[in-house]
């Protein structure tokens, strides 16, 4: 099994990149590949950072999508696990090589993380929504089928070279609180490993997840509370999800494709300022 999760779009609060992190460390699994970025990134909007090594050596750490591999806990299986970054270019060459990579392993399933912004508490469990695009898998995994229509990011893209390559893959997605957005959420991650484990039929000790959860609902709460327009909003959204239960309803296209907007804005005011601090 392939499991996978990129930063930027796909990846509100960093609900997905935290899960696949989290599942790399508590597995112990080791790196054995990546994709050159030369090809798919453009450097002056995904920067690359240097580091200090003891101090003194300077080192670029560019922009990667790296492969992991592990046993899963408990389970006669293998993973592996692609940590990545959103791509800027070459959108459909990048997911061609993820796809590539997972024949010569021959991976049988592939399951992408993710996480969007939506109406949700975070004094509640996150919301996860699961979808396939195989009818079998749909049937088999207890998902839906994937009715999504509007902008997507790579992990749409990952998808759709599955498909062409006739390779199962799933796609689970966590809900995190829009007004929680810069706030990493361990508890998106926490329910993308709980989902993900009833999905393969088994347990993960997410020990560690459940107390960084437990500390993160504490921390956003304190900052709720002190204003009384958004505790007020807060308290709506816990009765409306009190209400529904774990039903959630898919963002619409619209909705995407305003998230997409607000997410593109940010990053290009991020690079702005970045390129300000290397000017000054």
């Amino acid at each position: 099994m392939l499991v996978a999760a990129f930063r930027g779009w796909n990846d509100g609060a960093q609900g997905a990149s935290l899960a696949a992190s989290f599942l790399a460390q508590a597995w112990k699994a080791r790196r054995f590949a990546d994709i050159d970025p030369e090809e798919f990134f453009d450097f002056q909007a995904t920067r690359p950072h240097v580091a200090l090594e003891e101090g003194l050596t300077r080192r670029i750490d560019w922009p990667e999508t790296a492969f992991y591999h592990a046993s899963i806990p408990g389970l006669e299986r293998d993973a592996v696990l692609a940590l990545g970054i959103e791509p800027n270019l070459r959108w459909r060459t990048f997911s061609d090589e993820v796809v590539e990579l997972a024949r010569d392993l021959e991976v049988d399933l592939v399951v992408t993380l993710g996480a969007l912004l939506a109406d949700v508490p975070h004094t509640r469990p996150a919301p996860v929504t699961g979808s396939a695009s195989d009818p079998k898998l749909v049937e088999e995994l207890g998902l839906a089928s994937s009715r999504y229509e509007g902008p997507t990011g790579i992990v749409g893209v990952v998808h759709d070279a599955c498909r062409r390559a006739e390779l199962p893959s799933a796609s689970l997605w966590a809900a995190v609180p829009h007004y929680a957005s810069l706030a990493a959420s361990p508890k998106a991650a926490l329910a993308l490993c709980l989902r993900l484990a009833d999905l393969l039929g088994t347990e993960f000790d997410l020990a560690d997840l459940e107390r960084a959860s437990a500390a993160y609902e504490t921390q956003v709460s304190e900052a709720v509370a002190s204003d009384e327009e958004t505790e007020a909003y807060v308290q709506q959204l816990e009765e409306r999800r009190d209400a529904l239960g774990d039903e959630l309803d898919m963002p619409s296209g619209e909705t995407l494709a305003a998230e997409l907007t607000r997410f593109l804005r940010e990053h290009e005011a991020r690079r702005d300022e970045e390129s300000s601090e290397d000017e000054g």
